[in-house]
């Protein structure tokens, strides 16, 4: 009996034990954020990977150019190196080639005349034992430290580059900008997409909630003996039909909120809600329509495109560059130390320097560099002949855009009198339903014309705003700034 109970006191401790770790993971509340359409695209534009990957590329580019600047600077390298010598050099001399004897024979002679007891010595004639057996020369080790610098002094393709890097750094930007305005027609698009569920989800709410109220009706009336049981049948079916659709769209908005996450770049717990509605674009949607500016020259293709023309042309100035001369200057310092025996004796430093100047005259290298500028010029010519192409194309694009908007926006507008006209006729069907004179089916029609005017209605609301942000992004002319959120901390 003892033994039970000091079995259960330590199961009872284990459990406290672990209770506080499990507590928390099952009360913890989830986060909601409540957002509008701006502060989405401001979230996303923040926390998207895809945007930190474009300002990434920036900065590349810039590096890329402080590079090609550094050129222009001096280079200080340093050096070291250290020989040990196996077998010393061996050289030879040919008495004869070397045979001093006439040159000096002058001398000796005037020597004699005032000297009669010099003797002249034998400098030629003969063989020596350094012309038999040679003479080694050289050292066992050989030391060596010093310094190198160059800086070019003139140096056209050089410059020329550094014009090329700044050209390709405004590359980066607008691509990093293309980024921006497509991560804004996502998000906006995803937003609306989200919205289109809500009010979907809202519409199929109700008519099953009809349906479920005519279905206790009907079973209220079975009871009275006033209605078959056919109908209560009937009723219970258009119920259950109704309920597949319903847990549609509720899994529709939820893969919408997902989407909207994701590209957002926040947690997947993180709950959102967006506070608009599709029918609070409608009353803006009319002056925006009037007020679009269907002006391609803030197109981001167009752009880049020049750009990259831009970009080109410098390419061939570089390649041009490559026919003048250039001149830099050197200098060098080193140490220089000989010595026999160890490696670690006898250091015997001895300095040795030197300045100068190096000119560079390109003159003849097959035809290369003229082929190189020829190469360069094609690649201009025929981007200019794809502007043209692009341009044709964005303005035909542009064109279907402003007709979609405008099919949207009368669709919208029809739409809208046919839910009135809907509401109004399941209105007056309710109530000849109540006193007998209409039947179920009449009734169930009605509903189902409502509620397929109400998809319509919010569909065509969905279509405008979708074909209003593909335009915008086809013009190029978001205004990104409003969006900039310096100090707008993660939501992860």
């Amino acid at each position: 009996m003892d033994r039970n109970k000091l079995v259960s006191r330590v199961a009872a401790l284990l459990a406290l034990s672990l209770w506080p770790a499990i507590l928390p993971a099952q009360t913890q509340p989830t986060q909601t954020l409540v957002l509008d359409l701006k502060t989405a695209i401001g979230i996303a534009l923040n926390e998207n990977p895809t945007i930190k990957v474009a300002d990434m590329e920036i900065e590349k580019k810039d590096y890329s150019k402080k590079e090609t600047i550094a050129g222009l600077f001096p280079r200080i390298d340093g050096s070291a190196s250290y020989s040990r010598t196996i077998e010393k050099q061996t050289m030879y001399m040919d008495t004869e080639a070397f045979d001093m004897s006439a040159m000096f024979a002058p001398i000796y002679n005037t020597i004699g005349q005032l000297h009669p007891e010099f003797q002249v010595p034998q400098l030629g004639g003969g063989s020596s034992s350094s012309g038999e057996t040679g003479m080694k020369v050289g050292t066992d080790n050989t030391y060596s430290v010093g310094l190198s610098a160059s800086l070019p002094i003139i140096a056209p393709q050089l410059w020329k580059s550094v014009q090329l890097s700044s050209a390709d750094i405004e590359q980066a930007v607008e691509s990093a900008r293309s980024s921006r305005l497509s991560m804004v027609n996502q998000v906006e698009k995803a937003y609306f997409n989200l919205l289109l569920a809500q009010n979907s989800y809202e519409v199929i709410k109700m008519s099953y909630d009809n349906a479920v109220l005519n279905a206790q009706d009907y079973k209220h009336k079975f009871e009275q003996g006033t209605a078959s049981e056919y109908d209560v049948l009937r009723a219970d079916v258009q119920v259950r039909n109704l309920e597949p659709t319903l847990l549609q769209t509720e899994n529709s908005v939820k893969l919408s909120k997902l989407q909207l996450k994701v590209l957002m770049g926040v947690d997947m717990a993180l709950e959102i809600t967006p506070t608009d509605r599709l029918e609070d674009y409608e009353a803006s949607m009319y002056e925006e329509t009037m007020n679009i500016d269907t002006s391609l020259e803030q197109n981001t293709d167009l752009r880049q495109l020049d750009l990259q023309t831009a970009y080109l042309k410098k390419a061939v100035d570089v390649q041009r560059m490559a026919w003048f001369p250039t001149l830099s200057a050197t200098a060098n310092y080193n140490w220089i130390s000989m010595s026999d025996g160890g490696m670690f004796s006898d250091f015997r430093w001895s300095p040795y320097s030197s300045i100068g100047l190096s000119l560079s005259l390109p003159i003849f290298q097959g035809g290369a560099r003229h082929f190189r500028i020829k190469q360069a010029k094609s690649n201009v010519l025929q981007l200019g002949l794809q502007r043209d192409n692009l341009l044709n194309t964005l303005s035909m694009q542009v064109q279907m855009s402003m007709d979609n908007i405008q099919k949207s926006v009368k669709q919208i507008a029809s739409n809208k009198e046919g839910v009135r006209q809907a509401e109004k006729a399941y209105a007056i069907m309710q109530k000849s339903f109540e006193i007998g004179s209409a039947t179920f089916i009449e009734l169930n029609d009605a509903d189902l014309a409502l509620t397929n005017s109400r998809l319509s209605y919010n569909q065509a609301i969905y279509d405008f705003l979708a074909a209003k942000s593909d335009l915008q992004l086809l013009l190029g002319n978001a205004d990104l700034e409003q969006y900039r959120q310096p100090d707008q901390k993660s939501t992860k």
